[in-house]
């Protein structure tokens, strides 16, 4: 599919805000690709479709989620989580989009999890950085994200998780294993520098 094509279809599912930031979204993914070395083609379609479900009503979304057997955890944790499992398989369903990268992302994007792909990490902080978005912290993720996927990524997790834990609100599993996994990665290959550096 093409990117005329798919913003054609996503147009109609979003307001005009929404489909502002998908443009922005579809634009820092494009160029974290070329930046990363990750599929241009893949990063712009998942990004395009990222947000596709955002504006189904909740019983829909909560649907989906129980007859596509998807984790019991989503609806525990929020509304604001549904769009992204529900989304993946909507934009299945509805635009054909078969690749499974490209919908894993889409599943993710909102929570991140343990062992994320290129792809998901492209998509994930592309949605938090894209240059519409204005709230504390998020310039120097912005310019991070540019240096240093992984630390950006860690960065974005930290605010949120404080947020979260600022409004007395629990946090997805799997984004507290994201957080984990790349916290302990960077501490591995920094006394790793720390020891050949003896």
């Amino acid at each position: 599919m093409n990117r005329a094509t798919a913003l054609e279809i996503v147009k109609e599912q979003l307001t005009g805000e929404r489909y502002t930031h998908t443009l922005g979204v579809t634009e820092t993914a494009v160029e974290l690709a070329k930046l990363y070395g990750a599929d241009v083609q893949k990063a712009e379609i998942a990004a395009i479709f990222h947000d596709y479900a955002k504006f189904r009503s909740k019983s829909e979304m909560l649907d989906i989620i129980e007859e596509q057997k998807v984790s019991k955890e989503f609806p525990r944790y929020g509304d604001a989580l549904l769009h992204a499992p529900a989304g993946a398989f909507l934009v299945e369903k509805e635009a054909g989009i078969k690749d499974k990268e490209i919908l894993s992302a889409i599943y993710w994007h909102t929570t991140g999890q343990a062992r994320m792909t290129l792809l998901e990490k492209i998509i994930f902080i592309a949605d938090y950085i894209e240059p519409n978005r204005s709230f504390p912290g998020v310039e120097e993720v912005r310019k991070e994200a540019y240096h240093n996927l992984d630390s950006a990524i860690i960065m974005s997790l930290r605010n949120t998780i404080q947020f979260l834990l600022q409004k007395g609100q629990p946090v997805f599993p799997e984004t507290l294993a994201a957080y984990n996994e790349l916290v302990l990665e960077k501490n591995k290959n920094r006394k790793v520098r720390c020891l050949n550096a003896r």
